[in-house]
Parts: C-alpha cells; structure tokens; sequence
C-alpha cells in the first residue's frame, strides 16, 4: 500500500475545467451515481474528481413505467425517464446532504421540458455555493415543439444556451445526444449562444425485443444505450467536438479503464464521465482512479494535462 501511495505521487492527476480545479478527471455520470449516498457506503466518494448529480426537473418525476431496463451483450438500455424529487427538493435535501460526504466539486445535472423549465432550474441551482458547474442536459423531448429532442436542432439548442446563460454565473457545459447527423454543428451552435464547456455523449437510442412474449422489453419500446459497445462512437464524436471548439470537453460513454480515461483525453476531453459501470460495479469509478498512475507509467505519462487533445497534434 506504501509503494502505491508513493507511484501515485509521482504522477500529477490535476485538471481544470473552467477555473474549476479537480484532483483527477474521473467524474460519475449523472444518473448513475444517484446523489452520493449510496457508493459512499461502499468506499470514500471523496477520492474521485467530482460528482455529476442524477438529472433534476422543475417538478418531482416518478419517471417511465417498467420494465425500463434491458440487458444488451455489451451495454444496457434504459427508459428511466428522469426519475428525481425536484428542484426545490433537490436543494433543500439532496445537496446538503451531498456537500456533508462529498467535499470535491459539485456538478449539477438539469433537465427540462421547455426553455423556461431550463432557466427556471438553472437560475435555482445557480444560487447554491454547493455548486461549481451546472450541466444542462438537452436531450430531452421539448413539449412546445412535437416532441423533438432539444439536442437535435442547433436553433433550439442555442435557446436553451442562451436562455441558461443570460440567468446563471457559474461555469455551464450542455450535454449533446449522440443521436444527430452532425455532432459538430450542434456544438458549434451551444459555443456560439455562450456555452462554457460541452460534455457528450450521452445515450444513443436501442431497443431489445422479447422474442417469447414477442414485444419490447422496455415498456417506453426504446430507451438510452449506454456501455462499452458505445465507447468507439463517443470517442470519435470527442475527437470531432474538441477539434472544432475552443471550449473545454468532458468525455462520456462507454468509459470502463483508466485506459479508456487516457484515449477520451488524447481525444480531445478535459475530464471523463463514467457512466454505465457504475451500475455493473460500484467500485468502478474508485478502481479507474487507482489504475491511472500505473497507466500513466506504462506510458511515459507524468502529467495528464499534457496529454489533453494529444492526437489532435499528430
């Protein structure tokens, strides 16, 4: 344990997003690590990077009816629906709670169902000192327009942008579904309304079928897939965003290594979420963020800021 204790100094883990600094780039995706509670029961949550909440909505959600989860080979669907207390609930229970445990970088996952819902809980979350980065998530269906994922339309996306911008002071990076034609527009439009920061991918869209009972697994029919099989799409879609803006990136999906850690940010990413293997282990996240010294030793690596964007200079 000494001789660990000791490799894992001689290696500076540091990053920064925004201003904001993190003793490593190791991030649990929001909803997958729920609010802290629960893996702090099994290990000190404080040793990873930050912490990406579950997804909050102006009003309390019971979320999706079930089975709104499927089992793939390599993955998972879910149909979760942004199951969460609220806004309000969230500030006045779930991040107290959060900031008595977890002494690192807070980062607040939002969710919305119109523009207003958006800058409504953002303008909200603003106000908590708790929290150092708001994280919009624009994946969902907006209700004023048929139903269409904010994230699918760089016109929509840029108001969601500018309406959170012009109510917040905090550092906001907009999370992108990989479920679009052209990944890069779409950031381009969030860089351009005023976005500080961009993290993707999140889910892309599958299904299982029950072939006994012939009919959808999932009761929504189609739900998030998420898991190693998505990993190859997330890279290339962090490799095409961190080329084309000067905005800072966070990788997310399909993250199970700290080799996995490394590639996101030869890629391009700032810092990486780990999504999906928090469910399949709990001590995913810990277990990345003990292997990334010896990863950084097989690899001549000293400092893993250097390596932020390493392939887009070859």
């Amino acid at each position: 344990m000494v001789k660990e204790a000791s490799m894992a100094n001689d290696f500076d883990l540091t990053v920064e997003l925004c201003g904001v600094a993190l003793d490593n780039p190791v991030i649990p995706a929001s909803g997958t690590f729920g609010f802290g509670r629960e893996h702090n029961e099994f290990y000190d949550i404080n040793i990873l990077g930050a912490i990406s909440f579950k997804g909050t909505t102006r009003e309390a959600r019971f979320g999706n009816p079930t089975p709104r989860i499927a089992e793939c080979r390599a993955g998972m669907i879910n149909s979760v629906g942004l199951q969460n207390p609220g806004i309000d609930a969230v500030i006045a229970e779930e991040l107290p709670h959060l900031r008595s445990i977890f002494r690192k970088p807070i980062i607040a996952n939002i969710s919305g169902f119109s523009v207003d819902e958006y800058a409504e809980c953002c303008a909200k979350i603003d106000r908590e000192e708790q929290v150092e980065i708001i994280e919009v998530n624009v994946s969902c269906p907006n209700v004023h327009n048929g139903g269409m994922s904010f994230g699918t339309d760089c016109t929509a996306v840029a108001e969601v942008t500018r309406a959170v911008k012009n109510v917040t002071t905090k550092p906001v990076f907009i999370k992108l579904s990989p479920n679009v034609t052209d990944i890069v527009s779409i950031a381009l439009a969030c860089e351009e309304a005023g976005a500080d920061g961009i993290c993707l991918i999140n889910t892309l869209l599958g299904m299982r079928i029950d072939t006994l009972r012939r009919r959808p697994v999932i009761a929504n029919t189609m739900g998030g897939f998420s898991g190693p099989a998505v990993f190859p799409v997330a890279l290339r879609m962090v490799y095409q965003v961190a080329a084309a803006c000067k905005v800072p990136v966070m990788g997310c999906g399909g993250v199970e290594s700290a080799s996995d850690v490394i590639e996101m940010m030869m890629a391009g990413a700032s810092a990486v979420q780990v999504g999906a293997a928090n469910l399949k282990d709990p001590y995913a996240c810990k277990r990345i963020i003990e292997d990334l010294p010896r990863e950084m030793q097989r690899l001549g690596i000293t400092r893993l800021k250097d390596i932020i964007g390493a392939a887009q200079k070859q």
